[in-house]
């Protein structure tokens, strides 16, 4: 068996509450062993075999029986998320400050013409990039202010769900990835 990283869309922030401990249990009820979970924002680590997508589609399916609602599920391999990782173009910044830049791991593929909407929406230092399949946000005054974070939804860039450098670095430390 081998690690799988399962990263939950949108929970745990405006109303959509999914406790850490009920979604080990729906992991572990789906067939995945040792499911373990990081912070409170919908970051899953579970052993099983399955291929990316039909681990995603079991966890949904698990979550929505629990829940009475469908949460989307992103789910990459070890080997995925170390591609994630050398891909990244904002090496200095994320050393410099891994909390301002953001990943948005995507579960579809980038929309045509977000790369160039979302640059044209950027203030100040703050650029975005498109590695690997992913986008790489770099916000050095917070992503709190930010209008490019504000609009990157999914009908401008497409579904996928984002995370902070230092939470890509402790999953990679979860599924035995040096970084």
């Amino acid at each position: 068996m081998t690690h799988r990283i399962c990263l939950l869309r949108g929970v745990n922030v405006g109303g959509v509450k999914v406790p850490m401990a009920e979604l080990k249990a729906i992991a572990a009820e789906a067939g995945f062993a040792d499911p373990r979970t990081l912070l409170a924002s919908g970051n899953l680590v579970v052993e099983g075999d399955a291929a990316p997508d039909v681990a995603a589609e079991k966890l949904e399916a698990g979550i929505e029986a629990h829940f009475g609602r469908r949460i989307e599920v992103v789910v990459r391999t070890p080997e995925q998320w170390a591609g994630l990782i050398a891909a990244n173009p904002f090496p200095e910044q994320a050393a410099e400050n891994g909390s301002k830049l953001l990943v948005m791991i995507m579960k579809d593929a980038i929309k045509p013409g977000a790369l160039e909407s979302l640059r044209a929406l950027a203030a100040g230092e703050e650029q975005v990039e498109a590695a690997g399949g992913d986008l790489f946000f770099w916000h050095p005054d917070g992503i709190g202010r930010s209008k490019m974070a504000e609009k990157a939804l999914p009908r401008l860039i497409g579904l996928g769900t984002g995370r902070n450098w230092n939470t890509v670095l402790k999953l990679a430390d979860m599924v035995g990835l040096k970084t």
